[in-house]
């Protein structure tokens, strides 16, 4: 396999507070890749540290031949780079083919801007199709249920044509059908795309990781595949033990 991304040592340091400490990851093309870990593990600053939204005190961050360290967010994501958040993004007023178009713009020309766009491009239409948000297209974002806005900011990614999606919980607050249906999607999308997916569902992870990497305290705990992780004691001792820490709160 050829690696995507690349990430040597790195570090992130907050007010004297180590968030990432001397990481290492590497995720190959085409790869559909878990990352997991407590609160305050570090899972999203080193999403934010790949993305541009966070500098790193040491290390290197490698994006196929490009190195990523000290680059604005904007020409990461020229880069081949597309994130969603765990805030929704999406524009409420604008019908979901709108919202997708708009993504879609950045690669655009300023002259192809000025003026009203006809039909629908090849990557909207792959995005609309993809998602399953077709018979939604012109529908104002803010009567989409909560699964459905969270697949369509996947599809804004998706309109972007990236190489490497970032995914930061998205399944957070979903129906069991809307998991369901999110899993099977990110399934198809890593067919052409490399996909890292930050995510505290365990049943999710169950039923759609292949491999799965560990975070723990700002550094990797362990990785493999969820066989292998789940039977990994060091991640027994830090789920548990972190389940009987809110269950001794709860009682107090």
């Amino acid at each position: 396999m050829t690696a995507l991304l690349e990430i040597r040592d790195l570090s992130v340091v907050f007010d004297g507070f180590t968030a990432i400490d001397g990481v290492d990851l590497t995720v190959d093309q085409g790869e559909l890749r878990f990352l997991i870990g407590p609160n305050g593990a570090g899972k999203t600053t080193l999403i934010d540290v790949i993305t541009g939204l966070t500098k790193p005190a040491a290390g290197a961050v490698r994006f196929g031949a490009d190195d990523l360290t000290g680059r604005k967010e904007h020409e990461i994501v020229r880069l081949g780079v597309g994130r969603t958040f765990q805030t929704s993004v999406i524009f409420e007023e604008l019908t979901v083919v709108e919202n997708l178009d708009l993504a879609a713009s950045f690669r655009r020309p300023l002259w192809a801007l000025a003026g009203r766009r006809r039909g629908i491009s090849e990557a909207v239409e792959h995005a609309l199709t993809t998602t399953g948000l077709d018979e939604l297209a012109n529908e104002h974002a803010r009567v989409l249920s909560h699964g459905q806005r969270q697949w369509l900011e996947i599809g804004m990614l998706l309109a972007q044509r990236p190489r490497l999606l970032l995914l930061d919980e998205p399944v957070a607050g979903m129906s069991l059908d809307e998991r369901s249906r999110t899993g099977e999607l990110l399934t198809e999308i890593a067919k052409d795309h490399t996909v890292i997916v930050v995510e505290h569902d365990m049943d999710f992870l169950r039923r759609y990781a292949s491999q799965v990497t560990v975070l723990h305290e700002g550094r990797v705990l362990t990785e493999g595949s969820v066989e292998e992780v789940r039977a990994n004691p060091k991640v027994q001792e830090v789920y548990l033990g972190r389940a009987r820490e809110e269950a001794d709160d709860a009682v107090r």
